[in-house]
């Protein structure tokens, strides 16, 4: 029963997506494409500018369309999403 609720969690946190506005520096590393200098990249960029909608996360410096189409099923900017 326990292995069964722990393989249950993992599989939760597998699939689970990213908040691009509160994510953890270890977080964001974490995505496809997205390195410590990057992640590091839109921690500073969000300070300033909150995402409004994932595709925002191309404003980063860094962040173009190729590594957007390798996160995107991954990223999320609010919290019901």
């Amino acid at each position: 029963m326990k292995k069964l609720l722990i393989l249950i969690l993992f599989m939760v946190c597998l699939f689970a997506k990213v908040n691009i506005n509160k994510a953890t520096l270890k977080e964001l590393d974490s995505l496809n494409g997205i390195g410590f200098k990057k992640a590091a990249a839109i921690i500073e960029f969000r300070k300033t500018h909150p995402f409004k909608k994932i595709e925002d996360i191309m404003k980063v410096k860094g962040i173009g369309f190729k590594t957007f189409e390798k996160i995107k099923g991954e990223i999320k900017v609010k919290d019901n999403d």
